[in-house]
């Protein structure tokens, strides 16, 4: 009773969170609206644009500090060395930066830029103060004073590229009161600029500092700043072996297990490991077969292949041989690579470790194929086509620009009621990552990024995150791998949709799907713009086919694309873990949809909608011609068959006709025509009416964390879904095989009155014209309500009673 009374109330708990969910999601607005940022794309001054790379953003005012280096510093702390450590705070109201220390010098380099935006200016004075660091303390407040430079904002110059950066200059430094110091000079130059400032990316900036100081005060900047990363070029490695010769088999024959025993290849690249199918032991084993790797550019690494024995997991090796990849053929075609032989060596246990005897030989083809695109993206929204070598890829055949403005109303991440956002996009090879907004529900980051666009028919992927690494960084770097960066919301855009030249100003909706279910996290700006500079080469790319040569020459499996998808996915991750600052393996999964294949009933039940979506036409198309046929409307049946009995006697107007139906639709859509780009739809992915039972299914990983009760009725309820699709399934078969078996003679009474039918048949449609033949059917199947019959017709029960390959099933 206590379990049962337990279990009501989960379940009346999961109610009341959907229903609040539902009421939510009723309140929140996702739709795509348009905007008009303050931009100066399309303004035209003296017959001409403007000519600014920043002209999709909004232009940002900021006050940048260089501070160069010092010279002829005189230690100010109490230490009984004749050297100091000097480091610089750059203030400005309240915002405060600082450089690192540079520790026992009295002519210490940084060659360091503050930022600070125009927006949140608090004070009219830059205090630039020369600090000496006491390593003793244990406090900022126990450094000592050396001296400090002053500039009033109102002064400070204005610098607007392509000028030239500012040359710094000497300051003498003064005390507390304003008295020139005898000794202590500090090379500063301080500018007004914009984001288009060569500086600005690498800057500390003002709003991007954490509201806690590190010990080291830039430390946190390569976690904050804006970066530009480049995947690694990526090829498909195919090792296809082909057989073994003269291998060792020493013992072998002593063994009673070796009935069971097999023999199989296995070949090793980085951490992953491929086997081939196994074979039974011989000294002389023929596979044939191919393995398929993923390997990146500049291949430094080499790949192990041997020969392995064994039973299960209990395998021992035969003999290896290592092959570089640098020595690897490449190819761009489907010409076969040539067969090498490779001597296989093994280190006997009994010997010195670097000693090998001979154990064979090994007949393998081994290339990198270039002709292939190697996909590390889901294939419905891949964001490149090219393939790996460069002497296949197609000149551009335009430019795409984002302009990545402003995000509002953000939703707090953390527990202290705060969210510092950035924002990562990625088209092609190329991701760009945005500097970080710290403590912002409204952070406005206005730059501005391009892609050179090889194809039109590709997708751009642009998502928000929180930064989770910050509180890492002030902490010393402790449980830096528990710091995850929370998704805020993913936005796609689909460049075939946007128009070229025009620039597409809107605010999309983040939604964030998680357990709980799907919530609007807030919206973000976005200016994309699409330029071709000839139309001709944009329409030529229809013609072309949408993936290489290769791909249709020599086609790969569902399972190998799957499977070298993974691969690709996870080269990716960590060449760009190791990056500085490193986009986070959950960042790069998200942006590549590595879970995209997982099972899920939200995902099915929307897939499902989509197909249904699409029969609609067909469906109504059914439906009318139903009720002509059931005479529900006498005139329009009449008119019907009028028409149909005119295309019957002029059977030539049948093709005009219809491409000028088709023709005549096209032309009444384009008033119709969507003016947006698309967007994450709610309803379209049924994120609106998922239970929380479904999600907390979908976000539960691979293999589950869950056990018992739980576990079970998944299991039961995918087992009835699955038990229904299979009754479809072999429906279809049924109805499949009940149509070949009229001619197979499994029926052989059947068979011989189908054959006879089909002589008839012959013989009345040869005698007769099929325009007759087609108005005798139309006037059949139009036939008055008076004129039908209940039963089914004789084709249709000759055919239900065919055999078929169901009787033979299990």
């Amino acid at each position: 009773m206590a379990n049962q009374n337990e279990n009501k109330k989960q379940k009346q708990n999961q109610n009341q969170n959907q229903k609040e969910n539902q009421k939510q999601n009723k309140k929140d607005d996702f739709s795509l609206k348009e905007t008009n940022p303050n931009i100066s794309a399309g303004r035209v001054i003296s017959g001409d644009r403007l000519p600014t790379a920043f002209d999709l953003v909004e232009k940002m005012h900021f006050l940048f500090a260089r501070i160069v280096k010092a010279k002829d510093l005189i230690q100010a702390s109490d230490s009984d060395s004749d050297t100091c450590n000097p480091y610089v705070e750059v203030k400005l109201g309240t915002s405060m930066g600082t450089t690192r220390i540079m520790d026992n010098t009295s002519s210490p380099e940084w060659n360091q830029v503050f930022c600070f935006a125009k927006e949140r200016f608090q004070g009219s004075v830059l205090e630039i103060v020369v600090m000496d660091k006491d390593k003793a303390a244990d406090t900022e407040s126990s450094d000592a004073f050396i001296g400090r430079v002053a500039f009033g904002v109102s002064d400070v110059p204005m610098r607007v590229p392509p000028d030239s950066p500012l040359a710094p200059q000497w300051y003498k430094l003064e005390d507390k009161n304003g008295v020139k110091l005898v000794h202590g000079e500090l090379m500063v130059s301080v500018w007004m600029g914009t984001q288009a400032d060569e500086a600005f990316p690498d800057a500390w900036h003002s709003d991007a500092a954490p509201p806690i100081p590190a010990n080291n005060g830039t430390q946190h900047i390569a976690y904050t700043s804006s970066k530009v990363y480049i995947s690694p070029r990526l090829w498909y490695l195919r090792v296809n072996v082909i057989q073994g010769q003269d291998l060792f088999l020493r013992n072998n024959n002593n063994n009673k297990n070796n009935g069971n025993s097999e023999i199989f290849i296995q070949a090793v690249l980085g951490n992953l490991a491929l086997r081939s199918s196994p074979l039974k032991i011989s000294s002389n084993p023929i596979w044939n077969e191919d393995l398929m790797f993923v390997a990146a550019e500049p291949f430094d690494e080499s790949l192990l292949i041997s020969i392995e024995h064994g039973i299960n997991n209990k395998h021992e090796s035969l003999g290896n041989c290592v092959v570089p990849l640098k020595d690897v053929e490449k190819r761009i075609d489907a010409t076969p690579p040539a067969c090498m032989w490779y001597n296989l060596q093994k280190k006997p246990k009994d010997e010195e470790e670097n000693q090998s005897t001979f154990a064979g030989r090994l007949n393998v083809r081994i290339s990198l194929d270039g002709g292939y695109h190697v996909l590390d993206e889901a294939t419905h929204y891949t964001s490149d086509l090219r393939p790996s070598s460069k002497y296949l890829c197609n000149p551009g055949i335009g430019v795409l620009e984002l302009g990545i403005l402003s995000a509002s109303g953000l939703s707090p991440m953390k527990k202290e009621n705060r969210t510092d956002a950035y924002c990562v996009a990625k088209y092609g090879p190329k991701w760009v990552r945005t500097r970080t907004i710290v403590d912002s529900f409204s952070p406005k980051w206005n730059e501005q990024y391009t892609w050179e666009v090889y194809d039109p028919c590709t997708v751009i992927t642009i998502v928000v995150f929180d930064n989770a690494h910050l509180q890492q960084v002030h902490n010393g770097g402790e449980n830096a791998e528990a710091a995850v960066d929370r998704r805020i919301g993913k936005v796609r855009i689909r460049l075939s949709t946007l128009e070229t030249g025009r620039i597409y100003t809107h605010s999309y909706p983040l939604i964030n799907l998680h357990a709980h279910g799907a919530t609007k996290m807030g919206e973000i700006q976005l200016a994309v713009r699409f330029s071709s500079p000839s139309l001709l080469n944009v329409l030529q790319t229809y013609a072309r086919p949408l993936l290489p040569r290769m791909h249709y020459r020599s086609p790969l499996s569902i399972f190998q694309v799957d499977n070298l998808r993974n691969q690709a996915a996870a080269i990716t991750t960590l060449r760009l873990r190791r990056a500085e600052p490193p986009l986070s393996k959950e960042v790069v999964e998200y942006m590549l949809d590595v879970r995209a294949n997982v099972w899920s009933m939200r995902r099915g039940r929307a897939q499902f909608y989509r197909i249904v979506g699409l029969l609609n036409a067909l469906i109504f198309v059914c439906k009318k011609f139903d009720e002509i046929r059931s005479w529900k409307n006498s005139v329009w049946t009449t008119i019907s068959y009028i028409v149909i009995v005119l295309v019957i006697v002029f059977p030539g107007v049948i093709l005009p006709s219809t491409f000028f139906f088709l023709l005549l639709v096209g032309i009444w859509g384009y008033r119709t025509r969507p003016r947006y780009p698309s967007h994450m739809d709610m309803k379209l992915s049924h994120a609106d009416t998922a239970t929380s039972e479904e999600l907390e299914e979908e976000f539960d990983p691979f293999p589950s964390k869950f056990s018992g009760d739980n576990l079970k009725k998944r299991y039961d309820r995918l087992r009835g879904i699955s038990g229904r699709v299979l009754a479809v399934m072999g429906d279809l078969a049924t109805q499949g095989e009940r149509v070949q078996s009229l001619v197979s003679w499994r029926d052989p009474r059947a068979t011989a009155l189908f054959v006879i039918l089909c002589l008839v048949a012959t013989i009345v449609t040869y005698l007769i014209p099929f325009r007759y033949l087609v108005f005798i059917f139309v006037s059949y199947l139009l036939r008055p309500p008076r004129l039908h019959f209940d039963m089914p017709a004789l084709p249709q029960n000759f055919l239900r009673r065919m055999p078929a390959n169901s009787d033979a099933m299990l």
